[in-house]
């Protein structure tokens, strides 16, 4: 325990900590503690917690809390369990393990970790540290969130840190928010503080969003409703009234890019006879022509402006091709590089990215070696391809056939035990009631949490995990951001809660692996903290930081992205193969996959305004992200449902012909599945697609239907050309529950 909490228990202690988890923000607050319980939180003085940071502390006291290891004694997916002891639980995984990997091999055993704990230690990466250096396994790879973003911005600047801070929003004369509601997603600590700040400025907003957002409703000066899945269609016809108005910036793009010629030319219609005029977009958003002609003009007169993307619309059918566009319309109009501008692709600023413990960028974590699974054949096909990324790792859209078909299917391996920590997979990826079948089919599911939610429900084995105010770590802002965390353990462990490395640690000594750790829990926690640049030049002395529970980082601020490659291009170059923007890619020109075309183009979205399938289910979905819960966590504080009811958003257009009421029962669905939730009737949605938040707890009845609003149970588990996962992309058909 920190040495901050080791006083006198009798009087009120404040602990610096912060964090939450995948919610959009990465929060400082103070934690007041006394007799060893956590009594309430403090915000910091400028940094401010949400909704989520302030429950955070009925998620650490919630009576169904995970306390202790628990064994399954029911059938899979029932949920029955009983407690055992720590010692029973780790042999029997021990055990469970040894007997997978030494009669089918490493390609039998699927490790699933995600963005379910905020620490730079205690995360995925210590149970993937103990499976590699076991031999190895099959992972997954892509980001749920994000892979269309990053492949776009990797493919176009060569990085995937391609933003500003928020504090450059005040610099800006137009700011377009394409898809994002930083109200209720924040979007990056005090998102909606600097989008106040610019709106006091004068700055005008723009908002692009089937639905019309708090975030539009309360700060915007227009609200644009639009088609899920289209938005690359309105992006190509604004660059066609640019360049037909002659207004791109033709110095920029002769000196920081390639390709534009080609773009044109695709854009006049000189490649497939079809213009991609306001009028042609029209017929596939819905946005009228007109208001994507003057939304272009101001784009590029009322510089600098600056598009910034969500990752929602890249979470669609060829999602990439969005941030692709993206970042050819600040291209064309010089926004890039410049104070109030934007690049328009992956809105992660340079300072203190925060990837995922897959990613090879990633600073600060505990080392995790190499998959020797992964080593045991050559690299083939070209690296950006699918088939090459998914040969020895499973997509996020695909695990579940990976579990179903085996290497009959084509996949890495025939999974046989499957690892989840940090994770609630069968919640949050696509179709779960496909995800059933194949849980159903393992022989040995260990799940390592915090709760019992939808994925636990079907292990075997359920070992608890502490929160991050129950042991130290280092936390860096989501998303990115000029500052560092320290969590501070603020109460001992609930129960018998290990952390993730004690975990870890504790089953390398069962499975025979001798060199696990050479450093303790707390020596690692100092080696991560120093172990990036950016953390050796901001962070001075370590006891200091820990005592503060932040560091600030010693860079120029507002941040902005390549900055100096605009400045200075002979020496600072894109980190491309051209050392150039790249609109055109001559990588994508290799790869030769027409989903994946070199320049960006609107590709015909499936289960899209225009599929013949909406014949049968006429409405399409979107899930977004929900204002009280981090993907699915807070599911099951009342106290934060009490905020925001789980609710179908529907027109009244789309209501009324179903006789649908507001707060009236329905049933949503198609041929993956079925869930019933509440409506909510409204004109704040564009007719035609409905909305659910994510992240709802699968709760099915005995007949298979979902009551508890969990969206995926209607998403498909198909992925994007460039790994996105398109949980935006569903038809469904809406109807009264009757009885």
């Amino acid at each position: 325990m920190s040495g901050i909490v080791q006083q006198d228990q009798t009087k009120v202690q404040v602990v610096a900590s912060g964090g939450c988890h995948d919610c959009g923000g990465r929060c400082p607050y103070f934690i007041h503690v006394k007799n060893g319980k956590a009594l309430r939180i403090e915000p910091h003085e400028d940094l401010k917690a949400c909704a989520r940071g302030y429950g955070y502390i009925r998620r650490v006291y919630a009576a169904d809390r995970l306390l202790f290891p628990m064994k399954r004694v029911g059938e899979r997916g029932e949920g029955s369990f009983e407690r055992i002891s720590w010692d029973e639980a780790l042999d029997r995984v021990a055990t469970e393990l040894r007997k997978a990997l030494e009669t089918f091999g490493p390609s039998c055993v699927l490790c699933q970790g995600s963005s379910g704990s905020p620490g730079r230690l205690n995360n995925p990466a210590p149970i993937y540290r103990l499976f590699n250096k076991l031999g190895g396994c099959v992972y997954r790879w892509g980001s749920a969130s994000a892979e269309g973003a990053y492949f776009a911005a990797k493919v176009t600047f060569g990085t995937h840190a391609a933003g500003h801070t928020k504090d450059d929003w005040i610099h800006s004369k137009l700011l377009i928010l394409w898809g994002l509601n930083p109200t209720e997603n924040i979007w990056g600590t005090n998102t909606s503080l600097h989008l106040l700040r610019a709106k006091e400025k004068g700055v005008r907003i723009v908002t692009i969003d089937p639905r019309l957002t708090n975030t539009g409703a309360l700060l915007a000066d227009q609200w644009i409703p639009i088609l899920p899945g289209t938005d690359t269609a309105m992006m190509l016809a604004m660059a066609y009234v640019i360049i037909k108005n002659g207004l791109e910036d033709r110095g920029f793009l002769d000196v920081y890019t390639v390709g534009f010629d080609v773009f044109k030319a695709y854009l006049l219609g000189e490649e497939d006879g079809v213009e991609k005029t306001p009028a042609w977009a029209e017929s596939l958003t819905a946005v009228p022509a007109k208001t994507i002609e003057e939304l272009a003009l101001a784009y590029a007169t009322e510089k600098p402006a600056a598009l910034i993307p969500s990752f929602a619309c890249g979470r669609t059918a060829y999602g990439e091709q969005f941030h692709r566009a993206g970042a050819a319309l600040a291209a064309i109009t010089g926004n890039i590089g410049i104070a109030g501008g934007s690049p328009g692709c992956c809105d992660i600023p340079p300072v203190g990215v925060s990837p995922g413990p897959n990613m090879p960028s990633s600073p600060s974590l505990i080392p995790i070696g190499e998959n020797p699974f992964e080593k045991k054949g050559p690299q083939e096909g070209h690296p950006l391809s699918f088939e090459s990324r998914s040969r020895f790792k499973v997509h996020n859209t695909k695990l579940w056939d990976s579990i179903l078909l085996g290497k009959k299917g084509g996949y890495p391996g025939d999974i046989r035990f499957f690892y989840v920590v940090c994770a609630n997979p069968l919640n949050q990826l696509p179709n779960t009631n496909k995800g059933v079948k194949a849980l159903r089919s393992l022989d040995f599911i260990v799940v390592q949490d915090q709760f019992i939610n939808a994925t636990a429900r079907f292990a075997d084995i359920l070992l608890p995990v502490t929160t991050h105010w129950e042991r130290d770590d280092y936390m860096r802002p989501w998303l990115g951001g000029d500052y560092h965390l320290f969590g501070n353990q603020a109460i001992a462990p609930l129960g018998e809660a290990k952390s993730d490395f004690e975990i870890a640690w504790e089953l390398a000594k069962r499975v025979g692996i001798a060199d696990y750790s050479e450093r303790t829990e707390r020596e690692w926690l100092e080696e991560i903290v120093f172990s990036s640049e950016d953390s050796r030049r901001d962070i001075g002395d370590y006891d200091a930081f820990r005592t503060a529970g932040m560091a600030r980082a010693k860079v120029k601020r507002p941040v902005i992205a390549f900055e100096d490659q605009i400045r200075d291009p002979k020496r600072f170059p894109f980190p491309t193969p051209s050392g150039k923007i790249e609109i055109f890619s001559q990588a994508l020109a290799d790869l030769g996959d027409s989903r994946l075309p070199p320049i960006p183009k609107y590709m015909e979205p499936w289960e899209g305004p225009r599929d013949p399938l909406r014949k049968r289910y006429p409405l399409q979905l979107i899930t977004f992200h929900f204002k009280t819960r981090a993907h699915s966590n807070f599911d099951n504080i009342e106290w934060l449902k009490e905020l925001e009811p789980h609710t179908i958003w529907i027109n009244p257009r789309d209501a009324t012909p179903r006789g649908i009421e507001e707060g009236e029962r329905v049933r949503v669905f198609n041929e993956r599945g079925e869930l019933w939730i509440s409506a909510k009737v409204t004109e704040r949605i564009i007719p035609g697609v409905v909305a659910i938040g994510q992240g709802a707890w699968y709760r099915p009845n005995e007949k298979g239907i979902d009551r508890g609003g969990c969206a995926n149970i209607l998403t498909r588990d198909e992925a994007g050309p460039g790994g996105s996962t398109p949980t935006n992309t569903a038809l469904v058909e809406v109807a009264r529950c009757e009885g």
